[in-house]
């Protein structure tokens, strides 16, 4: 198993190569046009949950959210193990972001991650169980 303190301890053994002013704008395109994610978080045993999600980026804040159920098993996941990562790609263009996980329910973070999905992808349906995980990008893999 997995524990939280270890999975932070890695992230903190990683640069924040996340920086808002020396990214390309095919990257910030890359984030912004629509398309599927997957997004990674760890089992209690340690083995990868991989779904298909929406994601956001904030650049600014170096943040990417996820919106989804607050008992779904990415949600469960997040919270336990505070560590998670999403990927997308497209042909052979791809870009991957690693961070800490926090999963929040507070009405204002939960209506700023559905606006930002709305502007991304389209207005989700109602949920009133949603919540939003927040990734905290620490680090940054792919050519773009």
């Amino acid at each position: 198993m997995v524990g939280r303190s270890g999975c932070r301890a890695y992230l903190d053994r990683v640069p924040r190569a996340l920086d808002p002013q020396q990214v390309s704008e095919e990257f910030r395109a890359f984030w912004t046009e629509r398309r599927i994610a997957t997004l990674v978080t760890l089992r209690r045993d340690g083995s990868p949950h991989v779904v298909p999600v929406g994601v956001t980026l904030d650049l600014d804040a170096r943040l990417a959210r996820v919106i989804c159920g607050g008992g779904s098993q990415k949600a469960r996941n997040a919270a336990a193990n505070g560590v998670a990562v999403v990927s997308q790609f497209d042909g052979g263009r791809w870009s991957t972001l690693e961070g800490e996980a926090t999963v929040r329910s507070e009405p204002d973070a939960v209506a700023e991650a559905v606006r930002r999905y709305a502007a991304r992808y389209r207005e989700p349906r109602v949920n009133p169980e949603r919540v939003v995980i927040e990734i905290a990008v620490r680090r940054l893999l792919g050519p773009l």
